[in-house]
């Protein structure tokens, strides 16, 4: 998908020294998640997000040309095993994720980070080793959204949920066995 970016954060890319840091924004039950790939504290965009450094991980944000649902998975390692189930209860499926490419120059952020990629969460995968953890979240594109069947039909019901009132699809039932001729009306039955 393209994105728009400033000549700010252009000429950062074309630089020798790059950077990059990843802000993952994830939705939970209870409250909103915000994570960085980097160490420490960072605040951006009215919000303080935490730097898990290599303890976040994340598959490859792809984009196609064509337009097919593509997912990523994050994985949280280093949980302390005692916050696994408060973690798995606040877990809700089809919440907001979107990661976001930032910046660094000189230890500060380099203007406003880019939406790199936006979808819902889906089933987490929790792996346990001892006294620590991980959980791996795949998320899912909105594009998944293509392969589900639309259920509507072109019927008078149909039409009612949207139209209530709307007397456009009355007579569908009543033309679905019939035999309409165009033009002229034919002179024998074998002549259709």
């Amino acid at each position: 998908m393209p994105r728009t970016t400033n000549s700010t954060l252009l000429t950062a890319l074309a630089a020798t020294d790059l950077q990059p840091a990843l802000f993952v924004q994830m939705g939970f039950a209870s409250e909103t998640v915000y994570v960085w790939s980097g160490v420490g504290n960072v605040t951006w965009n009215g919000q303080t997000w935490a730097g898990l450094g290599s303890l976040l991980g994340l598959t490859p944000a792809e984009d196609a040309a064509t337009v097919e649902a593509r997912g990523l998975t994050i994985t949280i390692s280093g949980l302390d095993s005692a916050l696994l189930s408060e973690c798995l209860t606040d877990f809700q499926l089809g919440l907001p994720v979107t990661l976001y490419l930032g910046l660094y120059s000189g230890g500060s952020l380099i203007s406003t980070p880019i939406t790199s990629w936006s979808g819902r969460m889906d089933m987490p995968t929790v792996n346990v080793a001892g006294d620590s953890a991980s959980i791996e979240i795949n998320c899912e594109s909105r594009l998944i959204d293509m392969n589900i069947a639309v259920d509507r039909r072109y019927t008078h019901e149909d039409q009612q949920m949207d139209n209530p009132g709307d007397l456009g699809l009355s007579f569908v039932n009543g033309i679905q066995e019939m035999t309409l001729f165009w033009g002229r009306f034919p002179a024998s039955s074998n002549n259709l």
